[in-house]
């Protein structure tokens, strides 16, 4: 091969991995902004449509159970049936619901419709982040690519506290989710713009888009039963608030659930084609990368619900202000995410997660000082800025971590455990934390009882991420340690 040709091979790689950086950067940015734009309009939503406080929280729920119970077979699929297919697939599917969201007349429509779209985020998180590691495999290009990443979903954060209390003031909240309609038009023109051989996926060698792969059909019976079994399992937290922990209701619904995921382990064990490959797991990066993320994941959207429950509901904030008081927050991981990026040319992930869990966990302990006369300069802006700072290093380095071993083929599963990790750990987190905070309050609505609440809870978020820092010290791998991958269905990748 002449050098110029060369160069022009290296050319065209390069603009591939920039073409997939960017389709990938869209679809995390969309991604992030429903997230967000959803919280701030909550309360808005609540006197619209008639929910009561406890089942406000299936606005959250329904979307982070089905988004992180089926993340699995997304990156399943993605793995098999080609990544740019699913993509496509779980965007369309997500611009929909969203639609439907926006047209809900019953707290049961919206809920369903938020469900629906957890499926559609299930379907393209997965494939764009398998994209992402894949295309970028090591080296300080992989630093650079995460840590886009990280900023791009801070930046969706950011954007969507501003837009959400702004649509939910000015333009009624049913806009909070169809803002996402227009949002999913963009990503499908990059997605569907991409070029790439069709022989391989987003350049990496795999399934064409136009067959799948061999191996069986997808664990449909495992997602299913592990959807139905956390379902039921935040479900039956949930009410305790109303029934208490030894009601036969609960307990039977408790026994329910932990049927259920007995049986999603089952048929793990059992199928010719399980959800996890033998041997992921085993592998202490993945497995400490998992559960950092899930604590880290129970921790942030406790945080986020219960801080713009109290500007709205103490402080007296309308849903515009308390978008424009969550810019600061979402600006901090904005800064906190370049700041990783160049503090990872020179420091192992282990070290950042590390740090940033500590930085974020005493900004949530500061939050836990609120006062029912405070505000927010007094009370928000500076655990604010440390909590959000600390949460940017939380962010790259741990989805670096977690798919730095896994072989191009296992790609779309690793990420798409990873982001189930959060989701599931973002239900689960806010279903205790919520229910903690709602028995601290009990039936007064004065805003010291709700004060006392929301303040309980913070503070077990700061003791969520003093555990996420506990596993990474532990779990992880320390750094110039040999790794521990496990070539099981992984791809064969090895040290």
């Amino acid at each position: 091969m002449t050098a110029g040709a060369a160069t022009r091979d290296g050319s065209r790689a390069a603009g591939r991995a920039g073409r997939t950086l960017a389709a990938v950067s869209v679809v995390q940015f969309t991604v992030s902004l429903d997230l967000s734009v959803v919280n701030v309009g909550l309360p808005r939503i609540a006197d619209g449509l008639g929910f009561d406080p406890v089942g406000l929280t299936w606005v959250v729920h329904a979307y982070a159970l089905t988004f992180g119970g089926l993340l699995l077979m997304g990156g399943t699929l993605a793995d098999r049936w080609g990544r740019r297919r699913v993509l496509r697939a779980g965007l369309v599917l997500f611009g929909v619901a969203a639609l439907l969201g926006g047209l809900a007349q019953a707290p049961w429509e919206l809920v369903a419709a938020r469900a629906l779209q957890g499926v559609g985020a299930a379907a393209m998180a997965p494939a764009a982040l398998a994209a992402l590691s894949a295309t970028f495999p090591s080296g300080r290009a992989r630093v650079r690519a995460f840590g886009v990443w990280s900023a791009v979903n801070a930046a969706g954060g950011a954007v969507g506290v501003l837009a959400g209390g702004l649509l939910t003031q000015y333009a009624g909240w049913r806009w909070v989710m169809e803002v996402n309609v227009p949002m999913v038009a963009v990503a499908l023109v990059l997605v569907w713009g991409a070029d790439g051989d069709p022989g391989r996926v987003d350049g990496v060698p795999g399934p064409a888009d136009g067959a799948p792969a061999r191996g069986g059909r997808p664990d449909v019976r495992g997602a299913v039963l592990a959807t139905a079994g956390l379902s039921l399992l935040v479900f039956g937290i949930v009410r305790t608030e109303a029934l208490g922990w030894a009601s036969a209701t609960t307990l039977a619904t408790l026994a329910g659930a932990s049927a259920l995921l007995v049986a999603f382990v089952h048929v793990e064990r059992t199928t010719r084609t399980p959800l996890l490959p033998p041997g992921l797991l085993a592998d202490r990066s993945v497995a400490g990368a998992d559960v950092y993320n899930l604590l880290v994941g129970a921790a942030m959207a406790s945080a986020f619900y219960l801080v713009s429950l109290y500007l709205q509901r103490v402080v007296g904030a309308g849903p515009a202000l308390t978008g424009v008081e969550f810019v600061p927050f979402a600006s901090g991981v904005v800064v906190g995410s370049v700041a990783a990026v160049r503090l990872g040319r020179r420091f192992a992930p282990r070290t950042l997660l590390v740090a940033g869990g500590l930085l974020t966990a005493a900004g949530f302990a500061w939050f836990g000082r609120i006062s029912p006369d405070g505000g927010f300069t007094t009370d928000v802006l500076g655990p604010s800025i440390v909590a959000s700072i600390g949460f940017g290093p939380c962010l790259g380095p741990v989805v670096s971590t977690a798919t730095a071993g896994v072989g191009p083929r296992a790609a779309g599963i690793a990420s798409g455990l990873l982001t189930s990790s959060r989701q599931i750990g973002a239900s689960l987190g806010l279903a205790v934390v919520g229910t903690l905070a709602q028995a601290r309050t009990g039936p007064r609505s004065t805003p010291a009882a709700l004060t006392d609440g929301y303040a309980l809870g913070l503070t077990v978020a700061a003791a969520l991420l003093v555990g996420a820092v506990v596993v990474a010290l532990t779990v992880l791998p320390r750094p110039g340690s040999a790794p521990d991958h496990d070539t099981v269905g992984t791809g064969g990748a090895g040290p």
